[in-house]
Formats: structure tokens, sequence, C-alpha cells
């Protein structure tokens, strides 16, 4: 009933975009940080970061990969690290903020979803580049679910590749005690999406939530599914 093959045991869930709202935080803090960066470096002639730069070049990506791939699409490559970091943490001190302020709310589809993986016996790990997945996880009320987290200080800590390199995933399918080949990934980002068919992993779905072009680049990308929301597959 969950729309996956049978030899799944193990679903890898990304974070931001997947069970959560916070993808749109995420994107609207990157829009304040690196508006901010630009307009300072070239008053004149700057142009906004967009909903797509964010969906091509910062989404599913550890923070400072993320950067350096959206200036390096504006042909900023004489950046040091240490305005690399900077941009990075402003964008995540925003994101906090906003946090804090607002909160957040798991996708209805998506516990409804968890509640049937958990009903049926299959276990669940979180997989998000994001370095604040646990406190998105307790601030939705989702930690119940999860019985491993990987998240972006666990890449940093053990030096690991971001998306869309497979290491995180990797990791999370080591966590659970599972080869690749019997965990589903599940992903909004088509690093995302990348990452999980590097890894070699049983059964890819991805979450379209922008529409446009997005499934399409999905399936490119080498989703064996792609959804508008995970309710589709309760019952499928």
């Amino acid at each position: 009933m969950l729309g996956l093959p049978e030899a799944i045991s193990v679903a890898l869930f990304d974070l931001d975009g997947v069970l959560t709202s916070t993808a749109v935080l995420h994107r609207n803090a990157w829009k304040q940080a690196f508006d901010a960066y630009l307009s300072e470096r070239d008053p004149q002639n700057w142009v906004p970061f967009t909903e797509q730069d964010y969906l091509d070049f910062v989404d599913g990506r550890p923070r400072d990969d993320g950067v350096r791939a959206f200036l390096h699409s504006r042909q900023i490559d004489d950046v040091d690290p240490e305005t690399v970091t900077a941009i990075g943490s402003g964008k995540n001190a925003q994101f906090v903020a906003t946090l804090d302020a607002q909160g957040v709310d798991p996708y209805p589809g998506s516990v409804r979803y968890l509640d049937a993986a958990k009903d049926s016996g299959l276990r669940i790990a979180v997989v998000t580049s994001s370095k604040n997945g646990a406190a998105v996880l307790d601030a939705a009320d989702l930690t119940k679910y999860v019985e491993a987290r990987v998240d972006g200080l666990d890449i940093v800590d053990r030096g690991l590749r971001g998306k869309p390199a497979p290491d995180s995933f990797l990791l999370g399918a080591q966590l659970m005690g599972v080869a690749p080949d019997s965990a589903a990934v599940f992903e909004d980002a088509i690093s995302g999406v990348e990452a999980a068919v590097a890894g070699k992993f049983g059964y890819v779905v991805a979450i379209d939530r922008v529409g446009g072009g997005q499934a399409d680049a999905m399936r490119a990308a080498g989703a064996d599914l792609v959804v508008n929301d995970l309710d589709e597959l309760v019952s499928a």
C-alpha cells in the first residue's frame, strides 16, 4: 500500500520540501542573503536571486556547496572561503529566526504516508543537507517517526561529499543496516535524485511541489516515480 517494490525495507526521506514546508523558508532566506551580497558587490548591475536559481544551484546541497554553485553560475569565482561562509551563515541566521517566529508544519500527505509506513513495518530515516535537521524535525513533531538521521552536521563531521554525491544517503543506509538496493529514497531536489541514482538505491521517489518542467527534470535525473504529494502513494 506504499507504492514501493516488495524488496524495499527502509525509506530514506529528505526533509525540507519532502516532509516539511521549510523549503520555502530556505528559499526565501537564500534570496535575502544572495541579494544582499550581489547588490553590494555590483550596485548598478546586479540581478536578483530567483526561484529557478534555488532549484538549479542550491536546493538539496550542503550550504557552502550551494553558495559556490550559485556564484559560479553568475561567473563569480573570485570569492574567498570566508565570504562563502559569511553568505551561508547569514542565510542560516535568517532561516532560524523565521523558524523560531513562525514554526513549521509538516505536509499532511507526508504525515499520512509516515503513519502508513510505520504501520506497515517500513523503517524510516531522514537524510538532509540542512544543519538544522534535528530542530526542524522537533518543530514539526516528526522525530517520533525517525529511527536514524543524517544531516549537514554529519556531512561536515565525517568529511562526506554533499549531494549530488551519494555519500549522505549511503551513510543513512549504513546506519539502518541495509544495502542501498533495499532502501528507497524520497527527494524533492534534482541534486538529491542524482545522489540516489549514483548510490544505486532500490527505488527513487521524487516529489514535485514546483510544477512547470520540474517533473520532467526529475525523471531525466533518474527518478523511478514522480508524485505531487506522498499522499498519492498511501493506497498505491
